[in-house]
């Protein structure tokens, strides 16, 4: 199989083809989504979500759907462990089970994803953090992140409050740095790839896409490749050039 084959879109492929690939992957995730569920109650993950095995649960469960999505995970640089301040560009709901396959952490998502249907339940029963954009609760969430940061735990955000279509780095917000005023920072930058190794827009969900709509394009690809790079540490500073070192860093990764 050459390159070119699995990097055309899926609509130029045939389309007996990619439609059962699009059923049979659909399958798959829902029987994946009722396994997940149904795990996240027998472990009780709700009662204490930040348990480690909660965390090595979630990340098995993150790198079995990338299976299933015919997802190339391709990890570069020294993760950290213990408590860490993980900021990453954004670009498709992707990339969240492709963080946490890499590095097990809990994350601050948009308020939106916690009212998806079966998806929201799962991401509040594993400790994942919400805030609504645009209503003030930086503050409030900088706050509630340095407590699970003091207590050992890694938390992942991202900071340019958006998704991009890959090309760019959008301006991080920084408020959120004042989160990680005693803790370390380390960058992810994300990275989906076409044959050709150049930033693959299609993978991007932005403007009005709907998460079902995305989901079905994503089906229909042979593979999906992506790189995460984990940079060093960002120095100490206060949270507006934190922010900005994060971003510069990010985007030397990315090249």
């Amino acid at each position: 199989m050459n390159e070119r084959d699995w990097s055309l879109d899926a609509e130029a492929r045939p389309r007996p083809l990619i439609l059962a690939r699009r059923l049979w992957r659909a399958l798959r995730i829902i029987g994946h989504l009722i396994a997940g569920v149904a795990e996240a109650a027998w472990r009780r993950a709700a009662r204490d979500p930040h348990r480690p095995e909660i965390l090595l649960a979630k990340q098995r469960w993150c790198l079995r759907l990338l299976a299933i999505m015919g997802v190339e995970l391709r990890v570069h640089g020294a993760l950290r462990g213990g408590p860490v301040f993980l900021v990453a560009n954004h670009v498709s709901w992707l990339d969240i089970p492709v963080i946490a396959a890499a590095r097990p952490c809990h994350f601050l998502s948009k308020a939106e994803v916690a009212r998806w249907p079966v998806i929201g339940w799962l991401a509040r029963s594993v400790g994942t953090l919400f805030i609504r954009r645009g209503a003030g609760e930086s503050r409030a969430k900088a706050g509630e992140i340095r407590e699970h940061l003091a207590l050992g735990r890694g938390i992942l955000v991202f900071p340019e409050g958006t998704t991009t279509d890959g090309t760019a780095v959008r301006r991080f917000f920084p408020q959120l740095f004042a989160a990680a005023e005693d803790a370390p920072v380390q960058t992810v930058a994300v990275r989906y790839r076409d044959a050709a190794g150049q930033v693959d827009r299609s993978l991007a969900f932005i403007d009005d896409d709907e998460l079902h709509h995305h989901l079905w394009r994503l089906l229909g690809r042979e593979r999906i490749v992506v790189d995460l790079t984990f940079g060093p540490p960002v120095p100490a500073a206060e949270p507006r050039e934190r922010a900005r070192l994060a971003r510069e860093q990010i985007i030397a990764s990315l090249g």
